[in-house]
C-alpha cells in the first residue's frame, strides 16, 4: 500500500516562499509520473506542477514562481514556491502514481497567502 505524506504548509505573506515536501511509502511507485495539486477555496483540484517521463511542467498560473523536483536519495517529492501571491491559497496535494498507473494523493497540506 502505498502512502503520501505531505508537510511544508501555513501562512505566509504575499511575496513569500514556502517549501512542501512529499514522502512516500510503499512498494511499487513510479518514478515516471509525479505531481502536486491545488483546491482553491470552491474551486476543483488542479494539477499545478508535474514531472511525467522526465519533463517537468507547470500550470501557467505557476509558472517561473514554482519549482518541482524529486530527491532521488529518498524518492521525497518537493515543491518550491517562490513569490507567493493570495490565489495560490489552497490545499496542496501530493500525487503520485504505481506502476499500473493507480493515483495516489496525499492528505494535502493547508497553504494561505496573506495580501
Amino acid at each position: 500500500q502505498i502512502q503520501l505524506a505531505e508537510s511544508g504548509g501555513g501562512l505566509v505573506e504575499a511575496g513569500g516562499s514556502l517549501r512542501l515536501s512529499c514522502a512516500a511509502s510503499g512498494d511499487g511507485l513510479s518514478v515516471n509520473y509525479m505531481g502536486w495539486a491545488r483546491r482553491a477555496p470552491g474551486k476543483q483540484r488542479e494539477v499545478v506542477a508535474m514531472i511525467n517521463n522526465g519533463m517537468t511542467v507547470y500550470d501557467d498560473s505557476v509558472k517561473g514562481r514554482f519549482t518541482i523536483s524529486r530527491n532521488n536519495a529518498n524518492d521525497a517529492l518537493d515543491l518550491q514556491m517562490n513569490d507567493l501571491k493570495p490565489e495560490d491559497t489552497g490545499v496542496y496535494y501530493c500525487n503520485r502514481r504505481n506502476r499500473y498507473g493507480r493515483n495516489y494523493w496525499g492528505q494535502g497540506t493547508q497553504v494561505t497567502v496573506s495580501s
